[in-house]
């Protein structure tokens, strides 16, 4: 099939949403719709054993959450830069790597641009995090690698990346009229980062923007390590995390850190991840807990016990009150509760990191907080309440402007030069 010379198609594979946008020659960039008329899609596969199809984002999810069988997958990208990521898993009774479930989803981005273009781009800009592996160089380009070979097998051609706090702030770009130095908070699913850029009217038209980018930063620091923080505070204590068993000692962890890990979760239901959890009853002084950590791995609970963490989050910090977490299908009235001091607490070490590596990015540009103009916020994560007020406190004197959360990098990378 013949390419489309002049359309640019930007791509923000993210750990928990994707989106793609597109331009034509200098025109302006507009979205994609994905699933209905919702410009985002969650990054998740089901693959339906029933009927042996595979079902994607909110599709995959409602599927899962149903209890029809088959495995839910979430959080790929978390797996890029990984040894996990040439494993095989078996999908519609073969075996693929975890890189080909990448593409396979990668794929279905592709025939959706297609039927919305009517051919295939002749150019497409992918995002990438600053780092998708922290103070890894050789591993860190072994993850683009992947990514843009899932991505040639998906159908894609001419690719190239960008780091997705410049696609965001060359968004922001387009709708500002002044010169400004600006600093790019993204804050996604699997990671934060940061780009200190100066913009402005004057400089969009320059075929090298290198020099206006004063400093970059990352850390591999997200939404999904907020959950999982959450998760082992308030969920997992309820299946015998950190309780004390005959013998006095807490019963072995390793289970509830990768319950509470969305991409580590599938792995539990294997059956010698089964046969070590049951052999963990030994290791309780509550068989109750023990039980009820089998019902959740038993029945496959693990994604449903990780959706309802995060919605719970999102609702105590968009509501700033208590947000419960019903969980009578574990075991009537059982439930739990997320209260906005709650979040506070139990994310202030993971906040702290964050807000140390946008410091961090601000001193790497020689610059003071007096020296920025505005922090641009994009990324769904950025939305959350606690990390808006430790950005406040760390800048106190700067504003905070919110970009589009899911859209931002996706209209940015088509517009990148």
């Amino acid at each position: 099939m013949a390419l489309l010379q002049d359309v640019t198609l930007g791509i923000d594979f993210g750990t928990s949403n994707s989106a793609m946008s597109v331009r034509q020659g200098q025109g302006a960039a507009r979205m994609i719709s994905l699933e209905g008329d919702a410009r985002t899609l969650p990054t998740a596969l089901f693959f339906n054993a029933e009927e042996q199809r595979t079902h994607f984002g909110r599709d995959a999810i409602a599927q899962y959450l149903e209890g029809t069988e088959g495995r839910l997958m979430r959080s790929l990208k978390s797996l890029l830069g990984s040894a996990l990521l040439q494993d095989k898993t078996a999908v519609h009774q073969q075996l693929i790597s975890y890189q080909d479930v990448i593409s396979l989803f990668l794929r279905m981005l592709a025939q959706k641009a297609q039927a919305d273009l009517g051919g295939m781009p002749g150019r497409v800009v992918m995002g990438r995090p600053v780092h998708f592996v922290d103070d890894d160089p050789v591993r860190d380009q072994q993850a683009e690698d992947a990514l843009r070979q899932a991505a040639a097998d998906a159908g894609f051609e001419n690719i190239s990346f960008q780091p997705e706090p410049i696609a965001a702030a060359l968004d922001y770009e387009q709708r500002i009229d002044h010169e400004a130095v600006v600093l790019v908070v993204d804050i996604g699913g699997g990671t934060s980062d940061f780009t200190v850029v100066r913009l402005g009217p004057g400089r969009m038209g320059r075929a090298d923007r290198l020099d206006d980018v004063l400093a970059t930063t990352g850390v591999h620091v997200g939404g999904t390590d907020f959950d999982r923080r959450l998760s082992l505070e308030l969920l997992m204590p309820l299946l015998g995390f950190r309780h004390l068993g005959p013998s006095g000692r807490e019963v072995p962890s390793r289970v509830f850190f990768d319950l509470s890990t969305w991409h580590l979760i599938q792995w539990l239901y294997s059956p010698k991840a089964l046969r070590d959890a049951q052999a963990l009853r030994t290791d309780y002084a509550d068989q109750r807990l023990h039980a009820r950590l089998m019902t959740v791995l038993n029945e496959r609970l693990g994604h449903k016990l990780a959706n309802a963490m995060e919605q719970a989050k999102i609702a105590a910090s968009v509501s700033h009150a208590d947000a419960p977490i019903p969980l009578d299908w574990i075991e009537p009235a059982l439930a739990s509760c997320v209260t906005p001091e709650g979040l506070e607490q139990h994310l202030d070490g993971p906040l702290a990191q964050v807000v140390a590596c946008a410091q961090q990015c601000l001193q790497r540009a020689g610059l003071q907080a007096a020296d920025l103009h505005a922090i641009y916020l994009t990324g769904g994560s950025s939305a959350l309440r606690p990390l808006r007020d430790a950005l406040r406190k760390a800048f106190p004197d700067t504003a905070q402007v919110e970009g589009d959360l899911f859209g931002g990098v996706a209209m940015g990378l088509a517009v990148a030069p």
